[in-house]
């Protein structure tokens, strides 16, 4: 009889699907988690990491890990929030001043009351959120420098109640698009401008159709990284606190890669011959103030979560 040596390892092999570029700093630092990991684990636990949306779209992939199709993925806060409404709290306009608040925010009690919430639909989530950077507002024809300028103004933005509740409150025309039809509908006229990372409005070339880009940061967009929560609870603690360091530990560094980024962007932006400003954003944030925008979300998101955002970006309702 051949008595199994004790240390003779469960393995468990781990696909990671995200929908960005395999070069996007996101990518590149699920990869080196994976190296680490299968590193660490001596061979017991390998990443596969997919990218470009090979495993399908962000609501597909959030489908799938919650069957255990997939076991790991990175998702938009906005994607997560059609399951969990209150990941959408870290999209509230006009909250962080910069990136580091909002770091600090989901790195502490907001991120904290979210992740018990990930949990609830059996997902475990990783503590540190990745970023994917402040949304920027862009206009074919003027500059947008004050909630005025915003009046009556064309703008697209995506199926999101957030979204939409906060660009009707600064008084601008907002219509919801799908993000593929979005490069003919500002080359036709049918919308005059749109809202995006600087990511997003390169590589979908909007600088071809838009002339001038206010850096409004109006809007933080994290991604968080989830793992399927029964496949969590399989693993054993030594592997679950290596995998958790492994993806914690490279969160800090997409953080910054992806900072760098889009003030990379800029420069290149300005290249293609887009104009930039950055406007004063307190008058924007007193106009949302006025219009209840953040009395009307903070009694979606709750008391709870509400004052510990407001911890973090001062009192806002």
């Amino acid at each position: 009889m051949i008595h199994r040596p004790a240390s003779a390892a469960k393995r468990y092999t781990i696909k990671f699907g995200i929908d960005l570029a395999p070069d996007h700093p996101s990518t590149l630092h699920a990869i080196a988690a994976g190296k680490e990991i299968h590193e660490k684990t001596k061979g017991a636990v390998r990443v596969q990491v997919f990218p470009s949306s090979e495993l399908g779209n962000d609501t597909h992939m959030l489908s799938e890990i919650r069957t255990g199709a997939i076991q790991m993925m990175a998702i938009g806060d906005n994607i997560l929030a059609t399951l969990v409404p209150n990941a959408a709290i870290d999209n509230i306009g006009f909250a962080f001043k910069d990136y580091q608040t909002a770091w600090n925010a989901l790195d502490g009690e907001v991120g904290e009351l979210v992740r018990k919430d990930i949990e609830k639909v059996g997902l475990h989530p990783m503590h540190r959120i990745w970023d994917e950077g402040f949304r920027e507002t862009t206009s074919s024809h003027k500059v947008i420098n004050s909630p005025a300028d915003l009046a009556g103004f064309k703008i697209r933005v995506p199926p999101s109640p957030i979204s939409l509740s906060l660009f009707k409150d600064l008084g601008a025309a907002a219509v919801t698009l799908n993000i593929a039809e979005l490069y003919t509908a500002l080359q036709t006229g049918v919308v005059d401008g749109q809202e995006n990372p600087l990511s997003n409005i390169e590589t979908q070339k909007f600088y071809e159709v838009q002339k001038y880009c206010a850096l409004t940061n109006h809007m933080w967009v994290g991604y968080w990284v989830l793992m399927n929560g029964d496949f969590w609870s399989s693993m054993p603690s030594n592997y679950q606190a290596i995998v958790e360091e492994a993806f914690n530990k490279q969160a800090l560094g997409q953080r910054t890669a992806s900072k760098q980024l889009n003030e990379s962007l800029q420069s290149k932006l300005e290249g293609q011959g887009m104009k930039f400003n950055t406007p004063d954003t307190a008058p924007f944030r007193a106009k949302l103030q006025q219009s209840g925008f953040y009395k009307e979300w903070q009694g979606k998101f709750g008391p709870q979560l509400w004052s510990a955002l407001e911890k973090y970006t001062g009192t806002l309702a």
